[in-house]
């Protein structure tokens, strides 16, 4: 049986796809291996977002390249973002390369194992998209798993070539969705986070008014499911019916992804995303409002075409209003496909590290005093110490003798962690990977939480979090090998 093996780079929307074409193979007959040296194949999921994704993508595939010079590899295959925009490219510049795969030819993925496509395909944006009939092998860990809603994006944001690269928007259909979900939890995830470019556009060229509300509203009652979240929001699609449906569903996250990219309103501007500083205050103000203690997590663009040191300050003054609980800052990326490429007005890159710096820097002690006060308030009597429901993930990668585990108000791999100094309770039964727990948190650093496991709650406790009885969680198979596999994010 001939083995194949992946590297998936980038985000979970890249994930989904590589596990669809591992679910392809492995339909197929062929064998996945997590181990490069023994794959007879290899396929490399590219990403082609911002510069350093492109210059990751390149170093996997001449560093998968090299396994067929010197290792079993017979076929090397290129999939994913960098196909679509450097198809051409890397047929001719990295001859070891036999097959490219964009992103809107998944499911031709047998093709390029078995025949040949370097022939480069009638130019057309991106179509593909999946559904809950189309094979799929989850590489996540087996208590949480994403679910791709939607493909592609319609808005014109000057500094995003998204578009290209995975064409127009486009929504899965609902019951799909509904059923992959059911599939998944059946399966054994606690977890789904639902995924897009913009979730919040969901089931609008279906026809559906507020598709993505709607649609939460229906997985809420799947069953053995704990949380459901959703990354990301648009700011201007975030309806009041969204945060009524948050706040109105204990199994919905109280989470919030919404990338703001700029508060200023001459930067929104030339970004073509509109809005400014005042209007988010008062959009975060209205979420906090109507659903307590949601979790807010953003993203900025430092250094964009035409910043100015006021723009930056503007930022930086609206970031310690905000006291958001997450945020990313991106090092502006000047893409010569994107439209602000011709924007005038650049800003050097060191005055764009710095300013990225500066940012973070602000955030941390923002980050800092948001879990000191959410998570170790003081107690007003000693015998009523306070708990939090949290997944537990498994052993840390950094220590094994500390556990990590997650909050409601964290999400996977993007967010902070909770770190379990003591996974042993009292009786003797050891929390496992997959468990729900109740944690007892005893010190926060600026982004992370350190805690101990006070109660293990059984599978139906994702449905009552106040269950005391104990039971360990069912497990998920992984994958066909049933080892990890080699995933770079």
């Amino acid at each position: 049986m001939t083995k194949v093996g992946f590297v998936s780079l980038g985000c979970p929307k890249n994930l989904v796809d590589s596990e669809v074409m591992m679910g392809i193979l492995a339909r197929g007959g062929y064998e996945l291996t997590p181990h490069a040296d023994e794959a007879e194949v290899l396929v490399v999921n590219t990403c082609s977002f911002i510069g350093a994704a492109q210059k990751e993508s390149v170093e996997a595939i001449l560093e998968m390249a090299e396994h067929k010079k010197f290792g079993a590899a017979k076929k090397l295959i290129v999939a994913g973002c960098l196909v679509e925009r450097f198809r051409a490219q890397i047929l001719e510049q990295v001859p070891e390369v036999d097959a490219v795969v964009g992103t809107g030819e998944v499911e031709r993925i047998m093709e390029a194992v078995e025949g040949d496509l370097r022939v480069l395909p009638a130019a057309q944006p991106p179509a593909f998209l999946y559904h809950h009939l189309t094979p799929r092998i989850v590489t996540t860990p087996k208590h949480a798993a994403y679910i791709k809603i939607a493909e592609g994006c319609d808005h014109p944001c000057t500094f995003c070539i998204i578009p290209e690269l995975r064409g127009k928007f486009r929504s899965r259909r609902f019951e799909s969705v509904v059923r992959e979900a059911e599939n998944l939890a059946k399966a054994g995830a606690r977890e789904i986070t639902l995924i897009g470019q913009d979730t919040t556009s969901y089931g609008e060229d279906l026809g559906l008014r507020d598709g993505l509300a709607q649609l939460l509203e229906r997985l809420a009652r799947v069953e053995d499911l704990l949380w459901v979240r959703f990354l990301y929001a648009y700011p201007n699609r975030v309806t009041q019916k969204l945060l009524d449906t948050l706040a109105a569903y204990p199994k919905l996250a109280k989470y919030m992804d919404m990338p703001l990219q700029h508060a200023s309103r001459n930067v929104l501007a030339r970004m073509k995303r509109g809005s400014n500083g005042d209007a988010f205050l008062k959009l975060l103000e209205r979420m906090r409002a109507t659903i307590p203690g949601v979790a807010l997590r953003t993203s900025f663009i430092v250094g964009f075409p035409g910043e100015t040191e006021s723009d930056f300050e503007e930022l930086c003054d609206f970031v310690k209003a905000a006291k958001l609980d997450w945020m990313g800052v991106f090092e502006y990326s000047d893409e010569d496909n994107a439209e602000s490429y011709a924007l005038n007005e650049k800003v050097d890159a060191k005055t764009i590290a710095d300013r990225r710096s500066r940012l973070m820097a602000i955030q941390k002690r923002v980050s800092r005093e948001n879990l000191r006060s959410k998570y170790l308030r003081a107690k007003t009597r000693r015998s009523l110490e306070r708990t939090f429901t949290a997944l537990i993930e498994g052993p840390s990668k950094d220590n094994p003798l500390v556990w990590e585990a997650r909050l409601e108000s964290m999400a996977a791999e993007i967010d902070g962690k909770l770190y379990l100094t003591d996974i042993e309770l009292p009786n003797g039964h050891v929390a496992a990977a997959g468990d729900v727990a109740r944690v007892a948190i005893s010190k926060a650093d600026a982004y992370d939480l350190i805690g101990r496991v006070i109660e293990i709650l059984p599978r139906l406790a994702a449905r009552d979090k106040n269950s005391a009885t104990t039971v360990p969680a069912e497990k998920l198979h992984r994958i066909a090998t049933g080892a990890p596999l080699r995933v770079l994010a």
